[in-house]
């Protein structure tokens, strides 16, 4: 599944959950969805700006620029996720959880050199 539109879906009632997709290029633009399990999945280039992903999760999926932009993350677990880039500054992150090999991803914008 490649390129998908969920901002087009009608959002009443709207819940899903992911387990081994291919997800890459889709757009979660403005949705809601809350509670949302992302699973072993693809989400390249995905595009989450503005989404509401408040105790959603994300299981070893790899978020190669995907766009976090105004999204809220609160509550939200990326400990096994990799690859992605999200501006604390911009994004509502209060209370996710990131794992220590990942905290890079928290640190792009900057452009610093960190060591493993």
């Amino acid at each position: 599944m490649l390129g998908l539109r969920f901002d087009t879906c009608n959002e009443f009632g709207l819940s899903f959950s992911f387990d081994g997709c291919q997800l890459n290029h889709s757009s979660f633009y403005k949705t809601k969805i809350k509670k949302t399990v992302f699973k072993n999945s693809q989400l390249q280039e995905t595009d989450f700006a503005e989404a509401d992903l408040t105790s959603s999760v994300f299981d070893n999926c790899n978020l190669t620029q995907a766009v976090f932009d105004h999204t809220i993350l609160e509550k939200t677990d990326f400990r096994t996720s990799y690859n992605y880039s999200i501006d604390p500054e911009i994004n509502r992150i209060k209370k996710a959880k990131f794992s220590i090999l990942g905290i890079s991803g928290l640190l792009d914008k900057y452009d610093i050199d960190i060591e493993k």
